[in-house]
């Protein structure tokens, strides 16, 4: 199977577990990695063969700005449950970074990784 990939998306969204988390916001980062069969797309050189990379960063951008979610977890399982959806996706991988996690202590970034497969 091949893969694309969108990588470092960056979002200001308003999710997280502490009320203040929800409505101060902070910067997010995403990624998704989709399983599709491109051999057709590439053999005759035709967009419509692939994966339409606008529609996979739209979908990604409006689960994780119009919704809050307690959990980061959340939003990675609704985004790969919408992505699933698109024609010949077999399976989605989205992580999501989160720089600003409330640890009390340093760190670059909590992430979450998850992965779903579909009927395709």
């Amino acid at each position: 199977m091949d893969i694309i990939r969108l990588t470092k998306m960056i979002f200001y969204a308003h999710h997280g577990f502490y009320e203040a988390e929800r409505e101060l916001g902070q910067k997010f980062e995403v990624d998704i990695e989709l399983e599709f069969d491109l051999s057709r797309a590439a053999l005759e050189d035709d967009l419509t063969k692939t994966i339409d990379y606008t529609a996979v960063y739209k979908i990604t951008k409006t689960i994780f700005e119009n919704y809050k979610f307690k959990l980061i977890e959340t939003a990675a399982e609704r985004i790969a449950e919408k992505v699933l959806h698109l024609a010949g996706v077999h399976a989605v991988r989205v992580v999501v970074r989160k720089p600003h996690a409330p640890v009390n202590g340093l760190l670059d970034h909590v992430e979450i990784e998850i992965f779903r497969k579909g009927n395709a």
